[in-house]
């Protein structure tokens, strides 16, 4: 029997038995878009963070005061603070970064900017209207050269600026009543500040001179620092260079490996340790999701079980006019993969519709704000797991009823 026929007699199968058909189906479709919209919202937040963290620059590193085994990329566990009487302590009670760890550093040849940031909470007043927002004080003299922030309006700040800020694009755009722009005065904390520059963003921040920020933030105490922006000279030697700041500030910390009081990061450690957890996450979600498909398939092995017990008469039939054990095997395999194969097309359908409403149903998620993306990889394996879960469902009742005798088959009430 020509395998054209055997599908025509397959197809046949599926047609005339619609609703137990339709019924197995069910169970491939939830399952395939099910898989479908997990996978494609994790690829969708995955590149978001690759595109977020993208900008942070392979050759920045940051270095923070108090050391967490569980926040350093490289190890885990509690913050750790400096022993009393480490010379980079403004208290006996809080671990700090200050001018004595600024100079460390600079003698180090594979740096070539640093820039020292304070931050914290301000409020700030236009046109009657008033409201907190972050601050960040910046050394004017080198932010513009190592941050990664983009302008969308006006300018970076420069060295001789003092009375002037940089704003977030979500400060200008819809924190007040009225827009900001460049050359509108503010109040940030009773005194006005002018804006220069509007970054290319959502944030509702503050850049301002770090001395102009020192007057403004009142627990801040002049040269000590939230952190320290480090640009290194050559990429490519990050984590030599890595190692080389943490030997040096640990010697004018004099601090060792189980008492060290400070982090350092990276932009590409961040990069790559959210994208292990965010490829963990997405792949335990998919085995989940990858059950209903194991359901379905239990599903079709039922469909087939029963379809061969219908079909015994007719399977005595077609043998006793000539039709094969390798024909009959191939009918019921090709109704098996038929099944699959509309579970999984409709399952694409409904796991591409899933995919755009999920952003919106889980808005209130910021992992799900990413969006989705649905690659034709994804649809491919989908369909092709789809096919090949329902022909080896149906591989055992298609076998069995390949090996019936035209005899038995044709004496089968």
């Amino acid at each position: 029997m020509k395998l054209s026929k055997c599908l025509k007699h397959a197809l046949n199968m599926v047609l005339h038995s619609k609703l137990r058909s339709w019924l197995t189906i069910l169970g491939i479709v939830i399952g395939v878009a099910s898989v479908i919209a997990i996978v494609s919202l994790g690829e969708g937040l995955e590149q978001s963070l690759t595109e977020q963290l993208g900008d942070l620059g392979g050759d920045i590193i940051t270095i923070t005061p108090g050391f967490s085994r569980g926040g350093d990329i490289r190890s885990g566990g509690d913050i750790r603070f400096a022993p009393e009487g480490t010379g980079a302590q403004a208290t006996d009670e809080e671990t700090v970064l200050d001018r004595t760890d600024v100079q460390a550093l600079r003698g180090l040849p594979d740096i070539e900017l640093i820039d020292t940031q304070i931050r914290g909470n301000v409020d700030v007043s236009y046109l009657g209207k008033s409201g907190s927002v972050s601050l960040t004080g910046v050394d004017q003299k080198v932010w513009s050269l190592i941050t990664t922030n983009e302008i969308r309006e006006g300018r970076m700040l420069n060295s001789a600026d003092q009375n002037v800020i940089v704003i977030g694009g979500g400060l200008a755009d819809s924190f007040f009543d009225q827009p900001l722009g460049i050359n509108k005065v503010i109040t940030i904390e009773d005194s006005a500040f002018r804006i220069v520059g509007i970054l290319d963003d959502g944030s509702n921040s503050i850049v301002m001179p770090i001395q102009m920020a020192y007057q403004l933030l009142d627990d801040k105490e002049k040269d000590v620092y939230d952190s320290l922006v480090v640009k290194i000279r050559d990429e490519d030697n990050l984590d030599a260079a890595i190692e080389k700041i943490e030997n040096k500030l640990m010697i004018t910390r004099h601090v060792t490996e189980t008492d060290r009081d400070f982090s350092v990061s990276s932009g590409q450690q961040m990069n790559k340790m959210r994208s292990e957890m965010l490829g963990s996450m997405s792949a335990f979600l998919t085995a989940i999701a990858a059950v209903s498909l194991l359901v379905g398939s239990v599903g079709i092995s039922n469909t087939m079980f029963t379809s061969v017990l219908e079909k015994t008469k007719e399977i005595g039939i077609m043998k006793a006019i000539g039709a094969r054990n390798k024909d009959i095997l191939a009918i019921f395999l090709f109704n098996a993969g038929l099944i699959g194969l509309a579970g999984g097309i409709v399952g694409v359908i409904l796991g591409i519709i899933l995919s755009g409403v999920m952003p919106y149903l889980m808005s209130d998620i910021p992992l799900a704000r990413g969006g989705t993306y649905v690659s034709v990889d994804i649809i491919l394996i989908a369909l092709s797991v789809s096919v090949l879960v329902g022909i080896i469902a149906g591989f055992v009742p298609a076998y069995q009823g390949s090996k019936l005798r035209p005899v038995d088959a044709l004496r089968y009430e």
